[in-house]
């Protein structure tokens, strides 16, 4: 392991070995801070669930109140007048059979992918892009829709996918740390709130194992789960 950064140790000594709340630890993510860009604020979630079995999935989508900070860029893969719908609505990129084979080059450079059902048949191709990046077309996500301008607006206003990995982790974006810590907060506690909701009905035992809030290069603020397990009951 690389030694950590005389910056970053000053960060980590400001953090007491203790759980915080999250009103607590979203001021703090924000004062400590010691790089010049503007950090993305992250939540890591570590949920009681084997993901290897299907009916202990946890995955949904909830638009923060506040957004992302900066405004996804968004690719269409429709046809017909859903592709001037897509247009109109805001979308970056709109296409149909074209996209695919685009995508299907390596092609990378959108946030956000939607279709429509009759698209998936030649979108079924590109999982082997899309799926690691976790893009894929999903109509649990809302992302594979006849409403395309919906679907747009949402994800343009800071509708964010979160999804359980291999581990049972989930990772998620909830802003930027030059937000109003009362914004940083509301969208912090929608995100929590939406993954509590989330919890399969097959999950056995203690749901919400740890939280930590970090920025991009900060060091890890664990917070105090027996609120987030209270509110199960």
């Amino acid at each position: 392991m690389p030694k950590a950064g005389k910056k970053y140790e000053a960060a980590s000594k400001q953090v007491e070995p203790r759980p915080y709340s999250l009103n607590e630890a979203v001021p703090l993510v924000q004062k400590i801070k010691f790089t010049k860009f503007d950090e993305t604020v992250e939540l890591h979630m570590r949920l009681g669930v084997d993901p290897k079995h299907a009916d202990q999935m946890v995955r949904g989508t909830v638009v923060l109140p506040n957004g992302l900070g900066r405004s996804k860029s968004v690719l269409v893969i429709a046809s017909g007048d859903k592709q001037r719908e897509a247009q109109e609505a805001g979308a970056d990129f709109v296409g149909g059979d074209e996209l695919v084979a685009k995508i299907q080059g390596g092609w990378i450079e959108y946030d956000a992918v939607i279709a429509t059902p009759d698209m998936m048949r030649s979108v079924g191709k590109l999982g082997k892009v899309l799926g690691p990046r976790g893009l894929m077309p999903n109509p649990k996500t809302g992302t594979v829709t006849q409403d395309v301008a919906t679907a747009i607006k949402e994800i343009k206003a800071g509708k964010v996918e979160f999804r359980v990995d291999k581990t049972g982790v989930i990772h998620a974006p909830v802003g930027k740390v030059s937000f109003a810590t009362d914004k940083l907060l509301e969208n912090a506690s929608t995100m929590i709130q939406a993954v509590i909701r989330a919890k399969p009905a097959a999950a056995q035992g203690k749901y919400v194992k740890s939280v930590t809030l970090c920025s991009t290069m900060g060091p890890g603020i664990h917070l105090d789960t027996v609120v987030f397990n209270a509110k199960q009951l």
